[in-house]
């Protein structure tokens, strides 16, 4: 089989095609022929050797995924052979194998139903991306209907799905991009009102949106930009989830004070094993009754990855960045 491998850590050219023996399932083991792989920002900075927790050398990169399930270990109940589904690689099962490959070797717990409808590369746009937008409105933010929610940088993977969940949710939504094409996708998706968060005054324009009660709850892609100024348009009791940021900032307190906000930070992979099949019932739900509709924006073939890795940590990128296998 072909398989992306990662001999050291470095720059996206690090990532070479090579031929591999097929692996063989368990008792307790899955393979799946993929389809398409997710890129996340996250890949990146393992890929780079920036992050905290490394894969040991050499290995193949990759957490979300779709295809198909070609054998079952024979402990194996909950799928079969021919089953579409998506791959989240969870952290939690072993083993930890990447899906940047044409066949990987699952856990069970890994594997979610893929409905009919919803393509190969829509399924690997999943994992990530609407795990952590749910868990981070539901379990962070503890956002409940009525409340309106800002989402900052809603043009990506997680803000579109971050815009799909709260909307259904009786949210009331306000998103953010930076270019016309951008904000277009987010109000396709869901949003009620959207901004452009690079032109002056949209601060102005969010506080309007609200009738200047302020937000209940903000969901930030790019705290190293936008925390300080999240908290000016928080309402009393606000909260702000930060999902992603690529360095320090300086915030004034006192923007907490007078209205009690909190801040909270989120990680996807500390979320329990529990935790995380919770809210893999609730996405396929989504997806079953069309409620959720995962969008790609690039998809690049297995000998591209190098370009796809380009492609995510890109300005304005939108929607999900897949490899096709």
């Amino acid at each position: 089989m072909r398989s992306i491998v990662v001999r050291e850590f470095g720059a996206p050219q690090v990532m070479q095609v090579e031929q591999l023996p097929d692996p063989t399932p368990s008792a307790a083991q899955v393979l799946v022929r993929v389809r398409a792989v997710g890129v996340n920002p996250v890949d990146t900075y393992i890929r780079s050797g920036v992050y905290a927790a490394k894969p040991p050398l050499p290995y193949t990169p990759g957490h979300d995924g779709a295809g198909d399930v070609v054998a079952v270990g024979a402990d194996v109940t909950t799928v079969k052979p021919g089953d579409r589904v998506y791959i989240a690689n969870d952290n939690h099962s072993s083993p930890h194998t990447g899906l940047c490959a044409e066949l990987v070797l699952c856990a069970p717990t890994q594997l979610h139903h893929l409905p009919a409808h919803v393509s190969y590369a829509q399924g690997a746009a999943i994992g990530v991306p609407y795990a952590t937008a749910y868990y981070s409105l539901f379990r962070r933010a503890n956002a409940r209907p009525g409340e309106t929610v800002l989402v900052h940088g809603a043009s990506g993977g997680v803000g579109i799905a971050a815009v799909e969940l709260a909307r259904a949710h009786g949210m009331f939504v306000i998103g953010t991009a930076s270019t016309e094409r951008g904000r277009a996708l987010v109000q396709a998706h869901g949003a009620h009102v959207v901004v452009d968060h690079s032109a002056p005054g949209y601060l102005d324009a969010i506080g309007k949106a609200t009738g200047g009660t302020g937000v209940h709850v903000i969901l930030e892609m790019a705290a190293h930009l936008n925390l300080d100024h999240d908290l000016t348009l928080l309402a009393k009791f606000g909260r702000v989830v930060i999902i992603g940021s690529r360095g320090r900032v300086e915030i004034d307190p006192r923007g907490t004070m007078g209205r009690e906000a909190s801040i909270h930070g989120m990680l996807l992979f500390n979320v329990s094993a529990a935790e995380l099949a919770i809210t893999h019932a609730a996405l396929v739900a989504g997806l079953e009754n069309g409620t959720l509709k995962p969008l790609v924006g690039h998809e690049f073939p297995l000998e591209d990855a190098p370009k796809a890795h380009e492609m995510v940590m890109s300005s304005g990128a939108i929607g999900k960045v897949v490899i096709t296998v």
